[in-house]
């Protein structure tokens, strides 16, 4: 029994939020799906970036592709694909002993699509098949422009990873665009019961950004609420999962679209590096986190049971309190989604420099 079996047992699933060749040939993933207890992974392109920047573990892979005189961009995806099909393959077992809801492996549509409905469902389409593997999830952005490619992907068949999730009234549109998305599969007479979601929520973000305009307004009030909004704002969300499936009718066999927060290695060091695990356990929830944040929760204290139930009161005086002290939170979501789409876009574009330069 450890802190991680813990949050499993108050029901929140420990993903890994990285992955690399490196950590699958040398069996590091492996060793620590067995000694930490994680049952699944998360990737982005900067995490893909990071990986295939250094070391040699690419190094056969590019030559290959070099002679077969491929594009930077298929590159970066055939190597992608490889290393989470084997990723997959690693948690079989895991996603066949949790009837699908985890041994799941995430791969994400390129962020410079994500205002462009058809090119991304085009996209989720082709790394579905090109994985070919039951427990890959494709992450899309919950941008405007992508939630018709969402409902889409879902229809057909696809699991389907709801990525950049800052608001609560943006979360209200995804959890109406899996319902819908999953009827229709149901409707297309598709085994819904094998069709997973997660809704990812970023969380130290907010708290970055907000901590930001905090400390620009200095008062004593203001400076006491730094740190604090990352967890409200997850705890206002799980409070409208439980809401909204409470009252949906899914089709027969259908799953719930579990909240998953993301973002949850700390930014401040001020802050302990497991806050926004302890404070955020609870019933059908993902957490996914960098290595040195699962260290750290390992190295913490128990876990005290549910910290999302009967919490969302507290969390909206929290935001009416932040609101009467200046901070415009519609401003504040606008530009984490923005900024978001546009991070991954940058690590992208570097990402494909840096695979022009080996292939030439």
């Amino acid at each position: 029994m450890n802190a991680i079996t813990q949050l499993a047992q108050v029901g929140t699933s420990t993903w890994l939020d990285d992955l690399s060749r490196e950590r699958i040939e040398s069996g590091n993933l492996s060793e620590i799906i067995a000694s930490k207890n994680i049952v699944g992974v998360t990737t982005n392109p900067a995490i893909f970036a990071a990986a295939m920047s250094k070391g040699t573990a690419y190094d056969a892979q590019i030559d290959q592709l070099k002679a077969a005189g491929v594009k930077a961009d298929e590159a970066v995806y055939a190597m992608s694909i490889e290393d989470v099909r084997a990723a997959c393959d690693l948690f079989a077992d895991i996603y066949q002993h949790s009837a699908g809801a985890d041994g799941r492996v995430s791969i994400e549509v390129d962020p410079r699509t994500s205002e462009d409905a058809d090119a991304t469902l085009a996209q989720a389409r082709q790394l579905w098949k090109k994985v070919d593997r039951e427990n890959v999830m494709i992450k899309i952005p919950a941008t405007e422009g992508s939630l018709p490619a969402i409902a889409d992907a879902l229809a057909e068949g696809i699991s389907v990873n709801v990525t950049l999730i800052f608001s609560v009234p943006r979360y209200r549109e995804v959890v109406a665009t899996y319902i819908k998305g999953i009827t229709r599969a149901a409707e297309a007479g598709l085994d819904v019961s094998k069709i997973h979601s997660v809704a990812s929520f970023f969380v130290s973000r907010l708290d970055t950004e907000v901590d930001r305009r905090l400390d620009k307004i200095g008062t004593e009030q203001a400076l006491a609420l730094r740190g604090k909004v990352g967890i409200a704002n997850a705890r206002r969300a799980y409070a409208v999962f439980t809401e909204l499936f409470d009252a949906a009718t899914l089709p027969e066999g259908a799953n719930l679209q579990r909240p998953l927060w993301a973002s949850t290695g700390v930014k401040n060091p001020e802050y302990p590096q497991d806050l926004y695990v302890r404070e955020l356990a609870g019933a059908h929830t993902v957490n996914t986190m960098p290595e040195s944040t699962i260290d750290a929760v390992l190295a913490g204290e128990n876990i005290n049971g549910d910290t999302l139930s009967g919490r969302a009161q507290a969390a909206e005086d929290l935001f009416k309190e932040l609101e009467n002290i200046g901070i415009d939170f519609e401003d504040v979501f606008a530009l984490l989604e923005r900024e978001g789409v546009e991070k991954f876009v940058a690590a992208w574009n570097e990402l494909l420099e840096l695979m022009e330069a080996r292939l030439s």
